[in-house]
């Protein structure tokens, strides 16, 4: 009996996760990710943490307690790019460079990856701005997408970077 009854509470226990499973695996567009606001963005300090979320014709960055919003429809360009940065940052980063014998160089090799999304806009006024924001790798291009599908413009197509990746360098050339 109590086999019986362990085996009934444990179907029902896996049965929530299987459909969890299940809806993970579609792609959600309004899940937010998690950025770092370098530089650019109005009303924001400069690398503060926030999150994006790219929906209902808007990209909404949540900072501190505030949020900003801005019209995709006023975004005129949207690059993608990667970049690293030093494992071992701020002072701690800094004082590594007094280390004897190089040691703070042989520490500033230590990297970690991540996506750039670098976005031009203009403001009510139609001033024009720039923002650049860092996340985790294979986040940026996600963004892109989720913001041209809304309106935004872009001068990069996936056709110029195909050809920049294959292309030779011009040393090589030479």
């Amino acid at each position: 009996m109590f086999v019986a009854t362990w085996l009934v509470v444990m179907g029902v226990l896996t049965l929530p996760a299987s459909s969890k499973a299940q809806q993970s695996s579609v792609p959600v567009t309004d899940a937010p990710v998690k950025v770092v606001v370098v530089k650019g963005l109005e009303g924001v300090k400069d690398n503060s943490k926030g999150t994006i979320i790219v929906g209902d014709g808007s990209m909404h960055i949540t900072h501190d307690t505030t949020v900003s919003n801005l019209d995709t429809h006023s975004i005129e360009d949207v690059v993608t790019g990667d970049d690293s940065q030093r494992v071992i940052r701020g002072t701690a980063g800094t004082l590594s460079w007094f280390a004897p014998y190089g040691a703070g160089r042989f520490l500033a090799l230590f990297r970690t990856k991540l996506d750039t999304v670098t976005i031009k806009y203009r403001d009510a006024n139609g001033g024009l701005h720039g923002a650049i924001f860092t996340m985790p790798v294979g986040q940026a291009e996600v963004i892109k997408k989720d913001l041209l599908a809304q309106g935004a413009r872009t001068t990069v197509t996936e056709a110029d970077t195909k050809a920049a990746a294959t292309a030779p360098d011009a040393k090589e050339k030479q």
